[in-house]
């Protein structure tokens, strides 16, 4: 049966766009081991949860907590990490996108 802990692992992985090889090799960890992480077979030492959350580029609540914290800074960090991929050029297209869907969402809320 799968942790919180494995789902929440899992979801920051994909949400980087990495494999479990991928990642395991930036964790500098087995694929196997990170895998039984993932699936909630294992439990990882205090050391090796550090890395994972260095690695992953996250606080370590966003593996641990209970419920999703309420607080917007989980979305910000979301959108602070895709924002900073992107050229200039793209983040000017990105905010520009946002600034028109903020302008339209009283007309998409209603529908």
């Amino acid at each position: 049966m799968e942790s919180l802990f494995g789902q929440r692992l899992r979801q920051q992985r994909k949400a980087n766009g990495w494999t479990l090889e991928q990642f395991a090799e930036r964790a500098g960890l087995s694929t196997n081991y990170v895998g039984d992480l993932e699936r909630g077979k294992k439990s990882p030492s205090l050391e090796t949860f550090i890395r994972l959350v260095e690695v992953l580029g996250i606080s370590a609540d966003a593996l641990i907590r209970d419920t999703v914290a309420p607080a917007s800074h989980v979305a910000d960090d979301e959108l602070n990490q895709k924002l900073s991929i992107l050229t200039p050029k793209q983040k000017k297209a990105a905010v520009d996108i946002l600034n028109a869907y903020i302008e339209n969402l009283p007309y998409i809320i209603s529908e």
